[in-house]
């Protein structure tokens, strides 16, 4: 980085100075205390029309920082911009500014990301740049945008989305309640009870395994049978919970894991009392699946897809 310094009889101090006269007169080479310093003002003119060179990663972390707080995106929208942004930094490292960013560069990386990436993470990582270059164009930083002059639409496979019988998830929870049964003596037991709070809630709510690990203590309610959820985009819904065996097994739950849940705030934890995370909800359903000896793969969002199919078969009847 290089560091202007200047005397303190300069004509910077001088008011209502023109630029222009400061880039005529000030441009050279000068000593003050033993040091020499490049002096280079630049014209209004072209401090309007030309890019300022940052480094990328910087700019990368300031654009984070005004989503995070301006825009108010979620952690794991935030981390995806990241991941997609430094992805593109590393591929290009070297490159200055703004040539990194220039058009032929994009038109390339989004060339190579629709050879090595599946249609969905390619639009991903596409609209993230989108979003960063229209970011630098309204900052000033550049002075255009360089997407303004790629097309980016392209042919995305419509799939649907994948689902699973009702019967195996009758079996999945046929078989966890099997589980809390032979343990029912064992320290296993209350783990048990957890594993069937979260299916139960996955099963009868259609809730996102991540608002389910983001569920905090104050958000339900079991004497009233009422969850609040927070979504995506911030946005807040409540949820009543219809099904007497669905709240008996929160309550149960609840009532193992009373200290854990008061003393942390999350409403499900793990084996070391910190909060449930989403990853540990996979592995669980993946071991419940291979116990039931189903010949198929679960996640978490399955639960969601039946949830919506059972609700539309509902309204229509």
């Amino acid at each position: 980085m290089t560091i202007f310094r200047l005397p303190h009889t300069t004509y910077l101090e001088q008011e209502n100075h023109n630029f222009q006269t400061l880039f005529d007169n000030l441009t050279s080479l000068i000593a003050y205390q033993d040091q020499y310093v490049l002096l280079f003002i630049a014209s209004a003119a072209n401090t309007l029309t030309e890019p300022r060179m940052h480094d990328l990663e910087i700019l990368i972390h300031t654009y984070l920082e005004y989503c995070r707080y301006q825009k108010g995106l979620n952690e794991k929208t935030l981390q995806a911009y990241k991941i997609d942004l430094l992805q593109y930094h590393s591929y290009y490292s070297g490159c200055p500014i703004p040539e990194v960013l220039s058009r032929n560069n994009l038109i390339h990386y989004i060339t190579h990301l629709h050879k090595n990436y599946k249609p969905r993470s390619s639009k991903r990582k596409i609209a993230s740049l989108k979003a960063f270059c229209a970011y630098l164009q309204y900052e000033e930083i550049f002075p255009e945008n360089p997407f303004e002059r790629i097309k980016t639409k392209f042919q995305e496979p419509l799939l649907l989305p994948r689902t699973i019988p009702f019967v195996n998830i009758e079996t999945l929870l046929i078989t966890a309640y099997a589980e809390a049964k032979h343990h029912a003596d064992t320290n296993h037991y209350h783990t048990c009870l957890r594993d069937i709070a979260v299916l139960e809630l996955l099963f009868a709510t259609g809730i996102r395994v991540s608002e389910l690990c983001g569920l905090n203590q104050m958000d339900i309610d079991l004497d009233r049978g009422v969850v609040k959820i927070y979504g995506k985009g911030a946005r807040e819904r409540i949820v009543q919970i219809g099904h007497a065996e669905v709240l008996a097994a929160l309550i149960r739950y609840r009532d193992a894991f009373t200290q854990d849940i008061e003393s942390g705030g999350a409403f499900f934890v793990n084996r070391v009392h910190h909060r449930l995370s989403e990853q540990s909800v996979r592995l669980m359903i993946n071991k419940y699946t291979e116990k039931a000896s189903l010949p198929l793969h679960i996640t978490p969002h399955m639960f969601r897809h039946i949830y919506v199919k059972r609700m539309t078969k509902n309204i229509l009847q």
